[in-house]
């Protein structure tokens, strides 16, 4: 049973005048995940204390934490520093010809855009970008699935889409989408960074190709260490980089010397080199750990019972959001028919409180260590701006 958590504010080193209201920027780090980190360069201080398995065994207990967390299972999951890396990949490994379209929606995150544009220059295929105000329906809703569905032709190959944009939480139908793509044979790329860790998904449940998640955002992990999804049917493809741990019988260190052709098994051929990352997969596998004890689905409702408390609160100043069905639970875009403030982020952060600016938006992302107080603190400021 879906339960409301209570304030988690006691995991994290976030000082009580400080509202940070920011997660989809950067997440804190938990007490947890910190010490992990902590732990991890207190082995590399003494290398001597390293063995084989130090490379292996983590990384092991990771995937299984990812498929347990986002779906599929653990030979599904690499290792990428980044969203871009992931998105990198995909590009790399999917069928592109002359003439067919890569469908990327309006405003998308950069990551998923500028390898899909090299991609079809050097394949003289095209980029079919969806429009906002093709996804505009009707009490300032997007549904950018119907949107998605009316671009797909026959000569679409590719639909590289993210759960929820990063600019507003506008949600994407990946069910929809994913049906649009099989009627047509096109692959699914997906841009989960704004969204799992936050949202309820099976990845695999939602037949992507690939998906790419970078974990220092709704995932509460490390910068620089983020997850590659491979669905079963890619996992013969070729790597960005060619790294010895991502060969077969790499656990021989002695039989290095030995070249040998074969890959290790499931997507590890696509991990990153040097991605036994002594400090950060320690934090990444706490930042796992630490979701799962909470649960993705009690984070999913509190979060929306937040965002939709400060949405009702926004109204008497005049600003509106979308309606709750149309955007993330965890993400609350808010706008005013006059715009907003010059500077307003800088000025907010000078009463400590957190939040961002996407487009004409004040971008609110809280997190389970918000109370009231930061709800309180975020408003009191806000007025003097407006």
């Amino acid at each position: 049973m879906t339960e409301i958590l209570p304030s988690q504010r006691g995991a994290f080193d976030i000082p009580r005048d400080v509202a940070y209201l920011n997660c989809a920027y950067v997440s804190p780090l938990s007490h947890k995940v910190m010490a992990a980190g902590a732990g991890g360069i207190a082995a590399k201080v003494r290398p001597w204390t390293l063995v084989p398995d130090d490379f292996f065994i983590p990384a092991d207990r990771v995937r299984n934490l990812a498929a347990a967390l986002l779906g599929g299972t653990p030979a599904d999951y690499a290792f990428a520093p980044a969203a871009s890396y992931g998105i990198a990949t995909a590009a790399l490994n999917l069928p592109l010809q002359a003439g067919q379209d890569i469908i990327l929606l309006e405003e998308q995150f950069p990551s998923n855009v500028y390898s899909w544009q090299r991609r079809a220059e050097a394949a003289g295929a095209n980029i079919r970008t969806v429009l906002r105000a093709q996804a505009l329906s009707s009490g300032n809703a997007l549904d950018w699935a119907s949107a998605i569905e009316a671009a797909i032709t026959p000569s679409t190959a590719i639909v590289a889409t993210p759960h929820c944009h990063w600019a507003d939480g506008s949600l994407v139908d990946l069910k929809r989408v994913s049906a649009a793509c099989k009627k047509v044979g096109a692959a699914l790329v997906l841009d989960l960074s704004q969204s799992a860790g936050a949202l309820p998904i099976d990845i695999a449940g939602t037949g992507a190709d690939f998906a790419a998640i970078a974990s220092y955002k709704w995932l509460t992990g490390p910068y620089s260490l983020g997850l590659l999804y491979v669905a079963p049917h890619r996992q013969n493809g070729q790597p960005l980089e060619e790294s010895w741990i991502g060969r077969k019988g790499s656990e021989d260190f002695a039989g290095l010397v030995d070249y040998v052709s074969d890959y290790q098994p499931g997507a590890q051929r696509f991990d990153m080199g040097e991605r036994a990352n002594f400090h950060l997969m320690p934090m990444l596998e706490a930042a796992l750990q630490q979701l799962l004890d909470w649960g993705v689905s009690n984070i999913a409702a509190t979060l929306g019972e937040k965002t939709a408390h400060i949405a009702a609160e926004a109204e008497s100043l005049g600003l509106t959001s979308p309606p709750a069905h149309a955007r993330a639970g965890h993400f609350l875009g808010l706008s005013r028919a006059d715009g907003l403030p010059d500077n307003l982020v800088k000025r907010l952060a000078a009463d400590n409180v957190f939040v961002s600016v996407r487009g004409t938006s004040i971008r609110v992302t809280p997190h389970l260590y918000n109370d009231e107080e930061d709800v309180t603190r975020f408003f009191a400021a806000l007025k003097k701006c407006l």
